[in-house]
């Protein structure tokens, strides 16, 4: 058996038995190629159905050497499913990753911003915008930049959504009616999460006065924010909005769009919703996924009685 067949094989079983996304079998089989990359290194002719404990015990201790302790994590977890995959398929009758330990990584809370550092990035788009209208320049190209910018945060904000979740979302997915979008999350499952008034107003100014504008590509019709060209937008552009925005609204944290996502589910939390409702809101399958911003939420509590308490001196 080869490593080309092997990994094609792979690929089409994580996306037509597991259902996952580009992004998340692009990860998976980035790590296996690194194993067979090393293999030919060391010209070690050996299949996926004959290499030993041994040799992937080898190969994790020269990558320890230069990777974190949560990329190391990530790798002997992509290993550990290759080679489920492998056994299940009956191309060996045992596992060589079976005794492969993992690095013990402690619970890494997650950053975010808080409601005021996110009504600033928000207000920065607003106020360009604003001087826009009063100067009469609707036609001017950054117009209906702005006013997707200003929708996309406000949506991301308003919904919690993953980065992939919000340049997927369409047209078809607004139920502004009823108050919901529907969102297609990992594995192509579908959840409906309401939508705040303020964001649903955000995106029907951006459909009205802007994304009209655009000559729309073919295939991209439905999508509900686009570039420049009328195509759907990528993970890059809108890490690169937030950070941009970041920077002049002089935030100094180093965030993402995940940042976003975080700090919707902490200030839900805050705000007294429940735990369970949080995790239907962000598509978690596990509630122990969710309950991180409760560890997060008594962090930002202890430090607030601790300041103010009058016997912490």
């Amino acid at each position: 058996m080869t490593w080309k067949d092997a990994l094609n094989d792979y690929q089409n079983y994580l996306r037509l038995e597991r259902g996952l996304s580009d992004n998340s079998i692009n990860s998976y089989l980035s790590d296996l190629k690194k194993l067979w990359s090393y293999l030919e290194e060391f010209n070690t002719d050996v299949g996926p159905d004959k290499i030993g404990a041994e040799t992937l015990q080898e190969y994790l201790y020269d990558k320890a050497r230069s990777l974190k302790p949560r990329s190391q994590a990530r790798l002997v977890s992509s290993l550990k499913g290759f080679f489920a995959y492998i056994q299940f398929e009956k191309y060996r009758n045992d596992n060589p990753t079976s005794l492969l330990e993992s690095p013990r990584l402690g619970r890494k809370l997650p950053d975010t911003l808080s409601f005021k550092e996110i009504v600033k990035m928000i207000d920065i788009l607003k106020n360009k915008r604003h001087n826009l209208e009063t100067a009469g320049n609707l036609q001017h190209p950054d117009y209906h930049i702005l006013l997707r910018n200003e929708a996309i945060l406000e949506t991301l904000y308003s919904c919690g959504l993953r980065v992939s979740e919000l340049t997927h979302l369409r047209l078809s997915d607004l139920f502004f009616e009823e108050g919901f979008i529907r969102v297609h999350g990992k594995g192509n499952k579908q959840r409906y999460v309401p939508v705040t008034a303020l964001a649903m107003k955000c995106i029907l100014e951006y459909l009205d006065s802007g994304r009209t504008q655009l000559n729309i590509a073919h295939g991209h019709e439905d999508i509900v924010f686009l570039n420049r060209r009328g195509k759907q937008l990528t993970r890059a552009m809108i890490f690169t909005l937030i950070r941009q925005t970041a920077a002049q609204a002089d935030i100094k944290k180093k965030i993402s769009p995940h940042t976003f996502r975080h700090s919707f589910a902490t200030h839900l939390l805050r705000g007294g919703a429940d735990l369970r409702a949080i995790q239907q809101m962000l598509g978690h399958e596990s509630i122990t996924t969710t309950e991180i911003y409760m560890h997060l939420d008594r962090t930002d509590l202890k430090r607030s009685i601790l300041e103010h308490h009058p016997r912490n001196d």
